[in-house]
């Protein structure tokens, strides 16, 4: 297992703080992204706290759990870690969402290291940083600027 990382970012014109409102949940992913089943938190948890995991299920079964490792509203920023590695063997995955002030708006960031098998490198990369990250990514910037 290799380290790798991966990331997808895009600016968006609107204000930081909109931005963050909208996507800054860590329970809030499949309201606004459009390929994601809808989020539940284990165990009634704040979704706010660290310690908290959101859950990813599609007819009944659970395709993905995801453990919050910080959540800074402060600094629009939250970091998580995947428990569930899905269907590709990659281990020690932790994520970071973060926007932050751009000249034209907003930029977020959707990043993320983990390890794996160099023959899984590129279906990681096209799964979780274009599949998920940059799909989610352009979705939000429509969402966000489709009514001005």
């Amino acid at each position: 297992m290799h380290p790798r990382t991966l990331e997808r970012s895009v600016v968006i014109a609107a204000d930081p703080d909109a931005v963050w409102a909208l996507a800054g949940g860590f329970a809030a992913l499949a309201d606004w992204h459009p390929h994601l089943p809808p989020v539940t938190v284990e165990d009634g948890a704040d979704p706010e706290a660290p310690g908290a995991v959101r859950v990813f299920a599609l007819d009944g079964t659970v395709v993905a759990r995801e453990l919050l490792l910080a959540h800074d509203p402060a600094a629009r920023r939250y970091l998580y870690r995947l428990l569930d590695p899905l269907a590709l063997p990659v281990e020690e995955y932790v994520a970071t969402f973060a926007v932050a002030p751009h000249p034209d708006g907003a930029e977020v960031r959707w990043s993320a290291v983990y390890r794996a098998p160099d023959e899984v490198a590129a279906r990681a990369e096209a799964a979780f940083g274009d599949g998920v990250y940059a799909t989610g990514l352009a979705a939000l910037r429509e969402r966000l600027t489709s009514t001005r």
